[in-house]
């Protein structure tokens, strides 16, 4: 079992940035892969960035995604945001063939 704890979401301006954490617990010694995806209202969930698969094309030069292995944490930083960035982001792992999700943290961005 791996458990995920996500932070740093709030309300920012158009431009601004944000930067999002991950802190993983349990047997995270066997997590494979660590990264973001995001649900805006009445959008599926989709892809940001994880560590092994790089990022969607509507971030890409606008995020960057890092991990500590020391700290068990992944770290999603957003620059230039923009409105349409705007959804619950969830951290999530891959661990043994299982799929792992954080509860979510709001990301808001206004225009």
């Amino acid at each position: 079992q791996v458990q995920l704890v996500e932070s740093g979401g709030g309300l920012v301006q158009a431009g601004g940035s944000l930067r999002l954490s991950c802190a993983a617990s349990g047997s995270w010694l066997t997590i494979a892969d660590m990264g973001w995806y995001r649900q805006a209202p009445g959008n599926q969930r989709e892809l940001v960035a994880t560590i092994s698969r790089g990022y969607a094309n509507s971030v890409k030069g606008r995020f960057t995604i890092s991990r500590d292995y020391a700290k068990n944490a992944v770290y999603l930083q957003m620059n230039s945001l923009k409105p349409e960035d705007t959804a619950v982001y969830y951290c999530n792992a891959l661990s043994r063939d299982v799929t792992y999700w954080g509860q979510g943290t709001q990301v808001t961005v206004s225009s």
